[in-house]
């Protein structure tokens, strides 16, 4: 995959050694000096498109000055053939080079020959990563966090395909446990009260209150009446709790459906528990000694693994003794497995049975202390968690209107949940505000989710594309197509507004790169921003309709590959690019 910011930084690299070679030929500069220098791109237009440090890199070691090493390269620098035009010497001997046509051209021809492949790399090559996102409990209506880390996972999941990774997407479903027996415990107190009347039961505290729950248990009244009612509290508990993810489940599949979010599998976790996996992994935890037994339960010693782990790190005694190291249980002193056990079993599934080389968890920050816990878990097993395992940590959400904090839906009367938003919020639009950086809190807007203005960073970019698409519309029924890129002479694309397009139209790739490499994929929702600001202040600027033909050419060229670089972007974020607005 063509890189025009890579490939011009790796000719300064060449250029510039090819001039040292050529000067210690001549005796300029002494030889057998090993140089590492970097190439960067100055902050500061003034100074050059690329600049080197290789002249100061090579003081020391020449034993001259940095700016008569810069002035010997310069002398020797043959910039023919190459994407520069130019290069001068600034500051302590700072080698400045400046961009010819060639490297705009080059761009163009990049954009095109490309098309929807422009951007991807096969960085991660041969990864198989698995991200696993939103795995909301099934016990009610998926909430703001859920829509959150159901964009980012979806988001980081399309951007990590784009460097070359096979990626799996998967939901994990929390059908054990605690959470379910208290989801059982509900709604048989909602159903006896339907069938024995409100007063005859008392709701249990720590029941879940929501409204929801009470639907449930009256669906199912509905369908077998009181056949329940004197059944023993276990079977009465089991089919209510199968009555209410039967419902639940396939209603969050159809909300994350319509949200865009579409998994390679949905794992229950109560198949790790009947197949028995779970027994079987705290056992290979015992047998590597890292278990022990302590008023019948059995529990995990996190503490000396953790402990085991920052001493390997090199930590001091006393940065270990602020760790607030605690041990886990695994099985309860009545038997039953912790969710913790089951938590440790479902990643040893995903390293050891599946063989994901990376797993990448999209967590809520209140889970930030099991992060290192589950970590070291994966170590005891010989997994190493320490590098194998990734969690993603995003902040919380806070929906305003009108710069008022919104906790209730205007429609319901109840907590918003994501079918709540979605029905207030287009799709496109909520996945756009929701793939904000992870590690901060974000405050989503309602109404300026739904503004038709510039203010609206989504609004900006789609008009952006909707634009260009209408000048194509108008222009090819005039009979103007868009010309192939060697047609068009990127000399004629000299302005301000048009070489900041080119310039911004290739960091598509080096955007795409960071995205995976941070797991932050907002990095696109910036640079389309940026992106559409360039296109927009170019078509302020230059004129395309009526120029003469070879400035007519290079223009629609230049708006139309921006058109496709908005589109790839758009589209790794979810969101459509709409051809008219």
């Amino acid at each position: 995959m063509i890189n025009m910011i890579q490939n011009a930084k790796d000719q300064v690299l060449a250029l510039t050694e090819k001039a040292c070679a050529a000067a210690v030929a001549a005796g300029k500069l002494p030889g057998d000096v090993a140089v590492q220098a970097g190439v960067e791109i100055p902050k500061d237009p003034a100074n050059g498109d690329y600049t080197t440090t290789f002249a100061l890199a090579a003081a020391k070691a020449m034993k001259m000055r940095p700016r008569e090493i810069a002035e010997i390269l310069l002398e020797n620098l043959d910039l023919t053939g190459s994407y520069f035009a130019s290069a001068e010497i600034a500051g302590a001997g700072f080698l400045n080079f400046r961009l010819s046509p060639a490297w705009y051209a080059g761009v163009l021809s990049a954009v095109e020959s490309e098309g929807e492949a422009y951007g991807r790399n096969e960085a991660l090559k041969g990864q198989k990563i698995m991200v696993e996102f939103v795995s909301a409990n099934p016990t009610g209506p998926m909430h703001m966090g859920n829509a959150r880390g159901g964009v980012l996972g979806d988001t980081l999941a399309s951007v990590l395909e784009a460097n070359g990774a096979q990626v799996w997407r998967e939901f994990y479903v929390n059908d054990a446990g605690n959470q379910i027996e208290k989801f059982a415990n509900s709604l048989e107190a909602r159903y006896l009260q339907i069938v024995l009347g409100e007063d005859a039961v008392a709701f249990p505290e720590d029941g879940y209150h929501g409204d929801d729950i009470r639907e449930l248990a009256q669906a199912y009244y509905d369908e077998h009446g009181d056949s329940l009612k004197d059944v023993s509290k276990e079977e009465r508990h089991a089919a209510l709790a199968k009555f209410g993810l039967e419902r639940n489940i396939p209603k969050m599949q159809s909300d994350l459906r319509r949200y865009k979010i579409e998994y390679d599998q949905w794992f229950f976790e109560s198949e790790l528990h009947s197949t028995g996996y779970v027994a079987e992994t705290v056992d290979k935890l015992t047998a590597a000694g890292y278990t022990y037994e302590k008023e019948g339960a059995l529990w995990l010693a996190t503490s000396r693994i953790l402990e085991e782990n920052a001493r390997k790190e090199g930590k001091s005694e006393k940065d270990i003794a602020k760790l607030d190291l605690k041990d886990d249980v695994l099985r309860r002193a009545n038997g039953f497995y912790t969710y913790f056990a089951a938590d440790i079993a479902y990643h040893r599934n995903k390293f050891e049975k599946r063989g994901f080389d990376k797993v990448i968890n999209i967590w809520g920050a209140d889970h930030h202390g099991h992060v290192a816990r589950l970590k070291g878990a994966m170590d005891a097993l010989g997994l190493d968690g320490a590098n194998r395992l990734d969690i993603v940590l995003m902040q919380l959400v806070k929906l305003l209107r009108d710069g008022e904090v919104v906790k209730m839906s205007k429609r319901t009367g109840k907590a918003i949940s994501l079918t709540d938003l979605l029905d207030e919020v287009p799709v496109d639009a909520a996945r756009w505000f929701f793939n904000a950086k992870p590690d901060t809190q974000m405050d989503f807007d309602l109404g300026l989710a739904v503004r038709e203005d510039s203010e609206n960073p989504i609004y900006y970019v789609e008009y952006a594309h909707a634009r260009i698409c209408s000048l194509l519309r108008n222009l090819d029924s005039e009979g103007q197509a868009v010309p192939a890129a060697a047609d068009v002479d990127a000399a004629l694309l000299s302005g301000e507004t048009e070489t900041a397009l080119i310039k911004q139209l290739s960091l598509f790739c080096e955007e795409l790169r960071l995205a995976a490499r941070d797991y932050d994929p907002s990095h696109l929702n910036r640079y389309l921003v940026d992106l559409a600001g360039c296109f927009h202040r170019f078509y302020t600027a230059c004129r395309i309709k009526g120029e003469e033909p070879a400035l007519l050419a290079a223009r629609l060229k230049l708006a139309d590959e921006t058109r496709s670089v908005l589109k790839n972007g758009l589209a790794l974020l979810g969101v459509d690019a709409p051809e008219k607005m």
